[in-house]
């Protein structure tokens, strides 16, 4: 279970997911924004970092999740395309060069650091993200990434696959669909003994019926024998 856009903006949401995950006795990576996003950033309200503090403390694994998560200009009209239209306009290294991404990451790096929220974990705004920026990754010592198909050891480049079940809120038959959808393969995965990635935004909590939809799908995969877990230790399992 991983919850995205982790940023004293959605300070309210993120305090939700982690209570109803408490309430299951599982542990979240909470996905966080280091820079400025919705008018607010981790370094501009440094009580929050101790929230996340905590919650790392009591097992969650914390990930830097891009900078500002909003694409720029930068890079080739195909890439920046594609994140267009899959991540709508969040893509924000889809289409970095090594430089790009490594300034990127060095700000971000700092800001946690100095947050005392120092990780090895990112996942890209939208799962997309170039091969310059996994390079740029690589050398800035991150240890592990995701997409939407899997998790991934940049240091041995050993992939655990499974793909991000997360919702679409738009509202009628679409948010419904994409709702039960994510039950049923939630359930299906788990039986099968694969791997159940449950991707939760703050906005999915504006829309009462996605909770619900997610409290099922997190019931049902362990009750059909689903073990719960961080990115970082699904990472350092496959090592051993």
């Amino acid at each position: 279970m991983s919850v995205h856009d982790v940023a004293p903006a959605s300070a309210a949401e993120t305090a939700r997911w982690c209570a109803d995950a408490d309430g299951f006795g599982i542990p979240v990576s909470l996905l966080v924004i280091p820079g400025p996003w919705r008018g607010a950033s981790l370094a501009g309200e440094p009580e929050y970092a101790s929230f996340l503090r905590e919650r790392r403390a009591g097992g969650d694994e914390i990930m830097v999740h891009g900078w500002s998560h909003r694409a720029g200009p930068e890079g080739g009209w195909p890439r920046r395309a594609l994140g267009r239209a899959v991540a709508r306009g969040a893509a924000e290294f889809a289409a970095l060069d090594v430089g790009e991404a490594t300034a990127k990451l060095r700000a971000a790096k700092q800001v946690m650091a100095e947050s005392g929220l120092s990780t090895t974990g990112f996942t890209p705004p939208g799962w997309l993200t170039s091969p310059a920026a996994e390079r740029a990754l690589r050398a800035a010592g991150f240890s592990h990434t995701t997409d939407h198909f899997g998790a991934k050891d940049l240091r041995t480049g050993r992939r655990q696959r499974g793909f991000a079940l997360s919702h679409r809120p738009g509202g009628g038959w679409s948010e419904r669909f994409g709702a039960a959808l994510l039950e049923n393969l939630a359930r299906r995965n788990a039986a099968r003994g694969g791997l159940v990635r449950l991707a939760l935004h703050p906005d999915d909590l504006h829309h009462p019926g996605l909770r619900e939809a997610t409290l099922r799908a997190i019931d049902t995969a362990l009750k059909s024998g689903a073990h719960a877990t961080t990115y970082a230790d699904l990472i350092a399992s496959a090592v051993q």
